[in-house]
C-alpha cells in the first residue's frame, strides 16, 4: 500500500503565548488540512487574535511550536504561503490606494526591492480581483469600498500572493446580508481549490453553512471537529465561560 498523503497545512503543538504575567494561550494545539475551512470561535478575550499573531509569526511563543506547510512561520510568510485578512485595516484616506494597488501588495514578496511588477504579477492581480468580483472597481479608491466589499479586497490581496492558508479574522462582521453570501460562497469556493482557512467568527449560527469544522477556544483548544456535533451546549459552556 502506498503511504498516505500529509495535506496538513497548518500545524499548533501546545503553543503558549504570555502577556507579561498574563498566559493568553495555555498550549493549544490545532491542525487544518488543504481544502478544509475551520471555524475558530471564542468570547473575547479568549486568544483569537493572539492565536491567529502566533501562526503568523507576530509574537513569540514561550513554548510549543508551529508549523505552516512543513516550514518555520516566518519562512512560509516571506514565501507567501499564508495570507493574513485583517477584521479591520487602517486606512489612510489622505493617501488612497486603488484597490489594485492593495491586491498587488501580495506579490510583494515575489518581487525585488525596487518591487517592480513583472507580468505574471499583473495576471495574479487580474485573475484575484475577478475572484472575488472586483475587477470593474479595481481603480477605487479601498477607502471608498463598503465593508463586504473591503474584506474580498483582502481576500483579494491573498489570492494574489498564492496563500495555502488563509487566515480571517471575523470576515462577516459589519457586512450586509448580501457581502455575508458573497464571502461565504468565496470561501467554499477557495477551499474547493485546496486552500486551508482558518476563520474567526462570532457567528456560531452559520458556521455549518461553510465550515467543514469548529475549533472552540479559550485559551487552550477546548473542542474541535464536526460544526453539528462540536457545538454541544457543554462545549459552549467551557469555551464562553471566563477562565480563572
Amino acid at each position: 500500500m502506498g503511504r498516505k498523503l500529509d495535506n496538513t497545512v497548518l500545524k499548533a503543538e501546545d503553543v503558549r503565548v504570555s502577556y507579561g504575567k498574563v498566559e493568553a494561550l495555555q498550549g493549544a494545539s490545532l491542525t487544518l488540512e488543504s481544502g478544509k475551512i475551520c471555524a475558530l470561535i471564542g468570547m473575547n478575550g479568549s486568544g483569537k487574535s493572539t492565536f491567529f499573531k502566533a501562526i503568523m509569526g507576530i509574537v513569540p511563543t514561550s513554548s510549543g511550536c508551529i508549523s505552516l506547510c512543513g516550514q518555520e512561520s516566518l519562512t512560509a510568510r516571506k514565501q507567501g504561503l499564508v495570507g493574513y485578512v485583517p477584521q479591520n485595516e487602517e486606512i489612510d484616506h489622505h493617501f488612497p490606494l486603488s484597490i489594485e494597488e492593495v491586491v498587488m501588495m501580495g506579490r510583494y514578496c515575489f518581487m525585488g526591492p525596487l518591487r517592480r511588477p513583472k507580468p505574471a504579477d499583473y495576471e495574479a492581480v487580474d485573475q484575484a480581483l475577478e475572484s472575488v468580483g472586483l475587477q470593474d472597481l479595481r481603480k477605487r479608491p479601498i477607502g471608498a469600498l463598503s465593508g463586504g466589499q473591503r474584506k474580498r479586497a483582502f481576500v483579494a490581496r491573498a489570492i494574489s500572493q498564492g496563500a495555502k492558508l488563509m487566515l480571517l479574522d471575523e470576515p462577516f462582521a459589519g457586512v450586509d446580508y448580501t457581502s455575508e453570501q458573497s464571502i461565504t460562497e468565496l470561501l467554499i469556493e477557495l477551499a474547493a481549490q485546496n486552500t486551508a482557512l482558518l476563520v474567526s467568527t462570532h457567528d456560531i449560527n452559520s458556521i455549518p453553512n461553510y465550515a467543514h469544522e469548529v475549533a472552540l477556544l479559550n485559551r487552550t483548544i477546548i473542542a474541535k471537529g464536526e460544526p453539528t456535533t462540536t457545538l454541544t451546549a457543554e462545549n459552549l459552556v467551557k469555551a464562553f465561560t471566563e477562565k480563572k
